[in-house]
């Protein structure tokens, strides 16, 4: 008799499910809602509901679901599968796995969102081919997860791997979580809005205004890798910036874990090689010891925004075992 696995992926806009048979397929795939008001008891009925009706969608016997895993923003204790906090939502030691098991009667396991897609790299993705691999997600601000040896690194009560808050400029940017000079602050995509944003203030005859149409308010991540590749040379001191402060960030991670892969996801990553190629080299410059001496691979995520239903299920299919 066949068997799947449901893999939710939660946020706080919708949470993604998947259906998943045990050979690494997915058969099917649909979202929820989500949303802070919902409080915590209806969001885990949204995703009771969503298990069921995935498999029901697919045309199999819920029955025939052995297990669900989830991944959820904050600080997730993967072992008890207790949400520790998640402040976007308010919750505070929210019993998520144990309250999910009762809602569908299958075994439950959640993990952190970010550590949870980086599995999902490790496992399936561009660092598949690996043992050891650093994901960092660069977006709204900067996320992330460890593998080694196929098992994620996530500290006491799964509250480590917290990439983005490592401290690059000493009294620097203050960062949401209350410190200066966050990582996120200078290597996030929302860093690099500003960054660009600064640096066309100072330099009215850029290109990048064209681009923009003239209204500042349109730039994005793209904006200044856009304006570089025409050889905007305002733009092109941005990208170098940029680079720099994401190649820290990196190094640091490298000299103490030294991994075999870094993957990078999020929108910036799309930018290919014009991303890429410098940041090896200025990553390279500041690591204690030279790739070419230990190779390292610093590549783009593969697996997009399914990232994290993969890992999902790579994370419930390794505790069914």
């Amino acid at each position: 008799m066949s068997k799947y696995i449901v893999a939710i992926d939660l946020g706080g806009m919708s949470a993604k499910g998947a259906l998943f048979s045990l050979d690494d397929k997915i058969l099917c795939e649909d979202k929820v809602k989500t949303c802070s008001k919902d409080g915590f008891e209806r969001t885990l009925n949204s995703l009771a509901a969503l298990a069921r009706g995935l498999a029901e969608k697919a045309g199999v016997s819920f029955d025939e679901v052995e297990a669900i895993g989830a991944g959820a923003p904050g600080v997730v204790d993967s072992r008890t599968g207790v949400i520790l906090r998640w402040s976007n939502f308010d919750w505070n030691n929210v019993p998520f796995a144990k309250t999910l098991s009762t809602l569908t009667g299958k075994p439950v396991c959640v993990a952190n969102d970010a550590n949870v897609a980086a599995l999902g790299e490790a496992k399936f993705g561009a660092t598949a081919k690996y043992q050891s691999s650093v994901l960092l997600t660069i977006g709204t601000g900067v996320g992330g997860g460890i593998v080694f040896d196929g098992k994620l690194i996530e500290g006491f009560k799964s509250a480590g791997a917290e990439l983005g808050h490592i401290t690059i400029r000493e009294g620097g940017l203050p960062c949401a979580c209350g410190r200066l000079g966050c990582y996120e602050k200078y290597a996030s995509a929302s860093a690099l809005i500003l960054q660009t944003r600064r640096a066309m203030v100072e330099d009215l005859s850029s290109e990048m205004w064209t681009l923009v149409e003239g209204r500042i308010e349109n730039v994005d991540g793209r904006t200044a890798f856009a304006a570089a590749r025409l050889g905007d040379k305002t733009a092109k001191k941005v990208v170098r910036q940029f680079v720099g402060y994401l190649s820290e960030g990196i190094a640091d991670f490298v000299n103490i874990l030294r991994p075999e892969a870094v993957v990078l996801g999020g929108g910036i990553a799309n930018e290919g090689e014009a991303l890429f190629e410098p940041l090896r080299k200025a990553v390279d410059e500041r690591t204690y010891i030279a790739m070419d001496i230990v190779p390292l691979k610093i590549v783009g995520a593969e697996l997009g925004n399914r990232a994290g239903v993969y890992g999902a299920y790579a994370m419930a299919k390794e505790k069914m075992k």
